[in-house]
This record gives structure tokens, sequence and C-alpha cells, in this order.
């Protein structure tokens, strides 16, 4: 039987194709059943940069946010319907939200919840590596950002809050949810 996952997608273009293509390879790896949540700002994001479809192809479930807590996605995670979440990639303003503990988002909410309940999070902030960033914008074009300071000490302090993990990179996911599943049945590749 396969393990549930909540993928928590927020509006960051940065990161988000490498993130669908590592979640093909999950899709694709047949372990894992895949509900999206997608907040407000991700609803914008994935119709700007054409990726509805290859969500529909992904998820099993997509989930849009209407308000904090709607749709109501949090009992699953506390009766452990769901057995990790991930939220990649994850923007500034959510991974600030989360260390300070605001929940007014669906995914910051779900991401508290999930984090009472003792159900692992993994997450991609996309402000982490200091200096310029380039990123594709939705026409194709690159776009050059500098991290700010802030964005940089939220993404390490998220990092140390109890349950939650962050990721370096999309290239992890796969890694990081294989060694969740095996330590789930018993089993660890951690050598």
């Amino acid at each position: 039987m396969p393990r549930r996952l909540v993928w928590a997608i927020t509006g960051a273009g940065d990161l988000l194709e490498e993130c669908f293509d590592q979640m093909t390879v999950i899709k694709d790896q047949g372990e894992w059943e895949i509900t999206a949540v997608l907040s407000k700002a991700a609803i914008t994001v994935l119709k700007f940069y054409k990726m509805n479809d290859r969500l529909e192809e992904i998820a099993q479930r997509v989930m849009k946010e209407k308000d904090a807590n709607t749709p109501f996605i949090v009992a699953g995670l506390q009766t452990k319907k769901y057995h990790a979440v991930l939220a990649a990639p994850l923007t500034a303003n959510s991974t600030a939200k989360i260390v300070l503990g605001i929940s007014d988002t669906l995914v910051t909410n779900l991401v508290a919840q999930a984090n009472k309940a003792a159900v692992p999070i993994y997450t991609l902030p996309v402000d982490q590596k200091p200096g310029m960033i380039t990123t594709i914008m939705p026409s194709g074009g690159e776009l050059n950002l500098t991290m700010r300071p802030v964005d940089l000490k939220n993404a390490e302090s998220l990092g140390r809050m109890p349950g939650i993990r962050v990721l370096n990179s999309p290239e992890q996911i796969p890694l990081v949810l294989d060694l969740q599943g095996n330590a789930q049945k018993g089993e660890s590749r951690v050598k």
C-alpha cells in the first residue's frame, strides 16, 4: 500500500520546475500517493508557468486554498492518514511565517499542525544561499535576484525547528522520501 504525502506548494517560481521533475520521479516509483496542496499564490504561479496539467499527472488529489483551514487537510495529518509533508518550493514569506508560528494560510497551518502531530516535514526554502541567484521566469527569460539576509536567517531558523528538515536542493526530495519510507518499514539505508 502506498504511503501518503502532502506536497504543499507556495507561490515560488524559483525551483518550481525542478521540484516538479523530482515529484515526477516520486510518482513514477509508485511508493507514494501524492496530495498536492496549493496556496492562493501557488494557484496563480502554476497558471503563469503553465504547470497545472503536469500537476494533475503527478498528484492523485489537488487541494486549493480557500482559507487557512479550507480545504480541511488538518484532520488527515492529525490522524496520521498522511505519512509526511513536503513544502517545496517554499517562499520566503511562508518560511518566515512558519518560523514565527504564524498559521494564517493553508500551507503554514498544515505545517504547524503536522509538526504538532509529529508528522515528518521536509521543506525547500527558495531563499537559502547568500548572494545572487538566477531563476527562470514564465517567459523563459532569466531573472537575477539577490538574497536578503533576513530570508537567509529565516531559512536557517526553519532548519533548527524540531520536526522540520530543510533540504538544500530539489534533488534531495526522492532521497529523503525514500529514507522516510524505509524507516517506516523498519529499514534504513543510512550506514
